[in-house]
């Protein structure tokens, strides 16, 4: 595998700064004859006649003899950029290295390897790309990297081959940064899943191949816990002076499209994104924060249409498009050759690919929900776990982030399972986990402290007599799932602390139908619990907006922060450890481009959910961990099957 050359106006640009270069007199002083065959010579490379140029700089060196390696040298390389690499050889056999000066020999050996690989030589060309104590122009970098990458492909190292365009990924842009991308992942998922697992766990947290190796064995079918967010300060500092409620890094592109379905099966979850996506953007031109223009374009729901919106929003002058929405959507656009402007995706594509480099990913998926449970859970203490979900799509991603985090945070799954759809008794798959009875029937977990000042550090509830003080159930189903279960599990004498995924809760007060779900912990958007100051109030606005009230609260926070993010994602992606505030969580990007979640925990209490750490300053650094998946959450509402192509879990 190898890169893609150059787009022909940079391998010009880079071939001129290298002939400029040799034009400046050596030794002997030119006459005007060879300085005027020198300027031709540029010339003709200026134009992309590359074999022209190379037939004038062979013409020099037959002239200039005192010159004649370093022209030699030069139309060797008008060859290559040619195309026509094997017309290098008998050239390459001519010139004497010695004769070479200041970075002469590197850009000769560069070729020799060059050469050297066209011939199928790999052992040359890894030779000449790694000679010890060599001083490389950063004009030659990338070429002396992709050059080695390519020799210890073809020697099959290709554990070295993906470290070293490793290398090179951030000194890559567009079409390149894609391609090398695609290679480094190709070639970490030629070494297997057991060799894989096995460098992972010798890696340090911080080493630099290690997400890298996560993304292949995700791509693998591997389900692998991620690293918790490093949330260390939120977006910029204030900016004083302006009369605008804006931090340092806000920068909003001229003109924005906003992508989404207008109708069909996606129109009402579209609503509730469009409405939340305006209601922010609405908010931030009464902060006089600087704001422009946006387009909505219908994206149809399908691939051509997202492809037609985006293109067309292109041709009308947008600087960055928000969407589409649908995973079939976002990999249409993200598959297309070039992405003239960036992307803010409201999904992950259905292909697993890694965005672009000018395209950034956001969905609200139940992976994150299950590892940032199973952190809750072992920051708490409780190292054990049974594990009880619905057959739903969403449960089942949940779970499977749940116990790859669990097992890295050092935990242990007691026991797993799965109700049985349509079931109106638990009692045999209660039976069938074998926990431990408490002495009595255990009460209603005690309220959790409204005043603590983090996410995940909010006291337990106090446990029923017989509980085991390190072993906890982890939950992800529907509400009316859960208000059979938990009573089934108060008969069965079980009093373990339960804690659930966002699903448990319906997004609206229900203090009858919830008394069952009493005690139980739950992540969930900060929006829905006006626990993020500086947010619209969610009371007022939903009591406005059908679109903005139960399970389309989550849709309309993330359609919120869809406009959060866009000012700040430049900032994000230069400044990691800096989070954006947001409705569905605190926001932050990794090094993929994917904007991860870090959500805040609620509780039942009397039938009611309460956030359990009170409110959210932005100041604070929440302690969950999501982890950056690449598969959306599904979408769906009362008993009816997930819809996975929605980047939502309700």
């Amino acid at each position: 595998m190898r890169l893609m050359r150059l787009p022909r106006a940079a391998a010009i640009g880079l071939f001129l700064s290298v002939v400029l270069a040799a034009c400046v007199p050596m030794n002997a002083p030119r006459s005007p004859a060879e300085v005027a065959a020198a300027q031709s010579a540029a010339a003709l490379a200026q134009q992309g006649q590359f074999a022209q140029a190379a037939q004038a700089y062979q013409a020099l060196a037959d002239q200039s003899p005192s010159r004649a390696d370093s022209y030699r040298l030069q139309a060797a390389e008008a060859w290559r950029q040619e195309g026509q690499i094997e017309r290098t050889a008998p050239i390459l056999a001519g010139i004497k290295r010695q004769r070479l000066s200041d970075d002469e020999p590197l850009r000769f050996d560069l070729l020799r390897a060059e050469l050297a690989l066209d011939q199928h030589d790999a052992a040359t060309a890894l030779q000449l790309t790694t000679q010890p104590n060599v001083t490389v122009p950063p004009a030659l970098q990338l070429r002396l990297l992709e050059l080695r990458a390519r020799a210890m492909a073809a020697s099959d190292d290709s554990w070295g081959a993906a470290r070293t365009r490793v290398q090179m990924d951030d000194q890559l842009s567009g079409f390149d940064h894609t391609q090398n991308r695609r290679q480094i992942l190709g070639l970490l998922g030629k070494l297997g899943v057991g060799p894989l697992k096995q460098r992972a766990a010798a890696m340090k947290p911080g080493d630099r191949m290690l997400p890298w190796v996560d993304e292949a064995l995700t791509q693998l079918g591997v389900v692998v816990a991620q690293p918790q967010a490093e949330l260390q300060q939120p977006v910029g500092t204030l900016l004083p002076g302006a009369n605008a409620n804006v931090r340092e890094g806000y920068q909003a592109p001229a003109q924005v499209a906003l992508l989404l379905p207008s109708d069909g099966n996606y129109a009402a979850a579209s609503t509730s994104i469009r409405e939340g996506f305006f209601a922010a953007y609405l908010d931030a031109g009464r902060n006089h924060a600087p704001r422009p223009l946006v387009r909505v374009y219908d994206s149809k729901g399908t691939s051509d249409g997202a492809i037609k919106a985006y293109q067309q929003a292109v041709s009308d002058g947008a600087r960055l498009v928000v969407g589409p929405l649908t995973r079939g959507e976002v990999a249409a656009v993200f598959g297309q050759t070039q992405l003239p402007v960036p992307v803010l995706a409201l999904n992950h594509p259905d292909d697993k690919q890694l965005p672009a480099s000018n395209a950034s990913e956001f969905g609200l998926l139940p992976e994150t929900e299950g590892a940032q449970a199973a952190d809750h859970m072992v920051e708490r203490g409780l190292r054990q776990a049974y594990l009880v979900i619905s057959s739903d799509d969403f449960a089942q991603r949940a779970a499977g982030a749940f116990k790859a985090e669990l097992a890295a945070r050092g935990g242990q799954l007691l026991g797993a399972a799965t109700l049985p759809a349509g079931a109106t008794s638990y009692a045999d798959t209660i039976a069938g986990l074998h926990i431990p009875a408490s002495a009595s029937a255990p009460a209603a977990a005690a309220p959790a402290a409204a005043a603590t000042t983090t996410t995940d550090n909010a006291a337990p509830p106090a446990s029923a007599p017989g509980d085991t003080g390190d072993t906890g159930i982890f939950i992800s189903m529907r509400p009316a799932q859960a208000r059979l279960l938990l009573p089934q599990l108060r008969i069965a004498r079980v009093g373990l602390p339960v804690i659930a995924t966002s699903h448990v809760y319906e997004g609206s007060d229900d203090a009858a139908g919830n008394r069952d779900l009493d005690g139980v912990e739950f992540c969930d958007s900060p929006w829905l619990f006006n626990a993020q100051p500086g947010l619209p109030n969610h009371d007022d606005i939903a009591a406005q907006l059908p679109s903005a009230r139960g399970g389309g609260a989550r849709l309309f926070a993330f359609g919120m922060d869809a406009w959060n993010l866009v000012p700040y994602l430049d900032w994000l992606r230069a400044h990691p450890g800096s989070y954006v505030p947001g409705a569905s969580g605190q926001l932050t990007a990794d090094q993929f481009g994917r904007v991860r979640r870090v959500l805040i925990w609620a509780q039942f209490q009397d039938g009611l959910a309460h956030p359990l750490s009170g409110s959210l300053q932005t100041d604070d650094v929440p302690a969950g961990t999501p982890p950056a998946g690449n598969i959306p959450a599904p979408a769906a509402s009362g008993n009816k099957p997930a819809d996975t192509s929605l980047p939502v879990s309700h």
